[in-house]
């Protein structure tokens, strides 16, 4: 496919039109994903990285699972990588929506659990079922106040256009928010 390309975009000199006509045009197709790859590779480089691929992701988790029992909250866990659009997306909308950062902040002690070439955290995932290999990036996983684990959200439901929607992520911050009372 990229070879294509490259052949649709050669300088054509010796062509029927005696030479007007400068450069073939790339196919429409070939073209738009071309530029649709252009803008997420911009729009992934202005977005913030908050998965570690050095974390030791169960030591981690371990402590959060202690802050969330004293604290009376439940553990998100965002699995995804900087690599993945739609987690880094997830992650900005969440941090610059305040409604829904309000959710999360006072229902949640979350955390980025990486999946990466560099670290596939596979005894971390394979404790929750290996809900990426399932439902793919991003996946959230929620943990009770205890460590047990609640719900796995495939990502893909919250979506909306290129971005989320604000109800559904709403929704789901919320109907598995720890019960107060």
């Amino acid at each position: 496919m990229g070879l294509s390309v490259f052949a649709f975009s050669q300088d054509v000199k010796n062509s029927p039109d005696k030479g007007k006509q400068k450069t073939a045009l790339i196919v429409p197709a070939e073209q738009a994903k071309l530029e649709a790859q252009k803008k997420a590779a911009e729009e992934k480089a202005k977005l913030p990285k908050p998965y570690d691929p050095k974390a030791d992701a169960q030591a981690d988790i371990n402590k959060l699972v202690a802050q969330a029992k004293k604290e009376g909250k439940n553990v998100m866990i965002q699995a995804g990588g900087n690599w993945c659009i739609w987690c880094l997306r997830f992650n900005n909308y969440v941090q610059t929506t305040p409604e829904l950062k309000e959710i999360v902040d006072k229902n949640y002690v979350y955390y980025h659990l990486n999946f990466s070439p560099d670290n596939k955290n596979e005894k971390v995932f394979a404790q929750y079922g290996n809900p990426g290999d399932k439902f793919g990036y991003p996946v959230f996983i929620v943990l009770d106040k205890d460590g047990k684990m609640i719900k796995v959200q495939q990502s893909d439901v919250l979506e909306e256009g290129k971005g989320y929607s604000k109800e559904k992520v709403k929704e789901f911050f919320t109907t598995w928010a720890p019960k107060k009372g």
